[in-house]
């Protein structure tokens, strides 16, 4: 590939707002960057005006579900849509694929019905269950990123939730490999539910209380503690439980957090009857609490935003009856986290720099590839999306790429528009659609991890 330069008056460089820059796009690689300038006189300039450009968000949560259940999505659909909507790094969950990636050999399935199907880079989280510590070191040799565990049943047969004996015996192994474990943290107890109509998104909120997501997470500091496993909470829902976070944190317990789109977007207060859409678990909180998020986020408690893409088939979601407890609980949001979340962070004065530090820096430094994805710098993957950020646009059922079209986010206003995502410095998705008939996506491991 030909050595190119990519300007704009809106470049979004590392710790700093976006201003006038250009940078040498040079064997898939940044190369030189220049602050403040425009490419030098003579070179080949790719000028995108005002337009913004960003480093490529990296997602590292998104459930694939291929190879087993395809119907619900794969890693084609999947990618083209992260493709267009400013991906450029996925990492892919162990569930709800069959089999799950529990073992060495399920890894292996994996990633062979990965290759060759994806449009941008991919990495895999192996899982954590009953019974399977003598799959954790062989998997991480293989190339995971870490584990990820349940503290409450799944939903699903093959991915079963863990005890905290099980944990007794996984964390230790974890912190000796220096991986993260990452928790889906609720735990279950007995809850006194109000009679409610099935179809009432209240019925659903109350039958799964934020006291199960601050008791879980108590629970896994005082395991992260005694351990030395670096624990990581996944789509956190409850604000309530960013203090303990925060206190575990300060006191040296190796702990971090993530939330989503969702749950800083949608309260439940707007959530119509019978919209099962919108049920995740666990679920979309009242508006008081969505805003204790976004102060968790801006004062460090949360580290970044994921889009826990959890998609299934449109009769697993149960539209017609709108039973919210029977429906199954995942939001379909990969193509548009980053309009969305853009949208939010403008209405509270936060930046486009903010954005880049929440969506793309943390997330790739979470994994250990600082150094390749995540930021403008020399010697970085050319990742980068061009961003209109001033653009009101309208996010359109028929423009969703992934497997189904059953999301939130249809028909929601928001400020701003991708125009054009590139991996590696090739062009990938431009005007809302994949760009190549070649998925030019290859698989990641974890430079991060520590040798055996």
């Amino acid at each position: 590939m030909s050595a190119f330069w990519i300007q704009s008056k809106d470049v979004v460089l590392p710790g700093q707002e976006p201003a006038q820059a250009a940078f040498e796009v040079r064997d898939g690689k940044i190369g030189e960057i220049r602050a403040g300038k425009s490419a030098p006189a003579g070179a080949d300039v790719h000028d995108f005006g005002a337009a913004t450009i960003l480093p490529g968000l990296v997602d590292t949560h998104a459930h694939i579900n291929e190879p087993g259940r395809t119907e619900w999505e794969g890693f084609e659909t999947a990618t083209r849509a992260a493709a267009v909507g400013g991906i450029t790094t996925v990492i892919d969950m162990p569930l709800n694929s069959i089999p799950a990636t529990t073992s060495l050999e399920s890894l292996r399935i994996k990633m062979r019905e990965a290759a060759g199907k994806c449009r941008m880079d991919y990495g895999f989280w192996g899982g954590v269950v009953p019974g399977n510590a003598s799959e954790l070191e062989p998997m991480v040799r293989a190339g995971v990123f870490g584990f990820k565990c349940f503290l409450c049943p799944s939903g699903v047969d093959e991915f079963p939730h863990v005890s905290e004996k099980d944990l007794r015996i996984a964390m230790p192994i974890l912190a000796k490999l220096g991986v993260p474990l990452l928790v889906h943290a609720e735990l279950e107890t007995p809850v006194e539910l109000k009679p409610r109509r099935a179809q009432d998104y209240f019925g659903f909120l109350e039958s799964r209380p934020a006291s199960w997501e601050v008791d879980a997470i108590r629970l896994m500091i005082r395991l992260s503690r005694e351990t030395g496993c670096r624990t990581h909470i996944v789509h956190l829902s409850a604000a309530d439980a960013t203090q303990d976070i925060r206190e575990a944190r300060a006191s040296g317990v190796p702990m971090t957090a993530e939330t989503c789109p969702h749950y800083l977007t949608f309260s439940a207060e707007k959530i119509a009857e019978g919209a099962t859409h919108f049920k995740c678990c666990p679920p979309i909180r009242e508006d008081a609490n969505r805003e204790k998020l976004w102060r968790g986020l801006q004062e460090g408690d949360i580290e970044f935003v994921v889009s826990d893409h959890s998609p299934c088939t449109p009769a697993l979601k149960l539209r017609e009856s709108g039973d919210f407890l029977k429906a199954w609980g995942g939001i379909a949001g990969l193509q548009f986290g980053l309009p969305v979340i853009w949208t939010e962070m403008k209405k509270r004065g936060l930046t486009l720099s903010d954005l880049s530090r929440l969506m793309s820096e943390r997330t790739s430094a979470f994994l250990g590839l600082e150094s390749k994805k995540g930021s403008l710098t020399t010697g970085a993957d050319a990742d980068f999306v061009v961003f209109d950020a001033e653009t009101q646009d309208t996010l359109r059922q028929e423009q969703v790429l992934h497997r189904h079209p059953i999301t939130p986010y249809a028909e929601m206003k928001v400020l701003g528009k991708v125009l054009r995502t590139y991996l590696r410095g090739q062009l990938i998705a431009a005007g809302g659609k994949p760009v190549g008939d070649e998925p030019l996506g290859t698989q990641l491991t974890p430079s991060m991890r520590k040798p055996l």
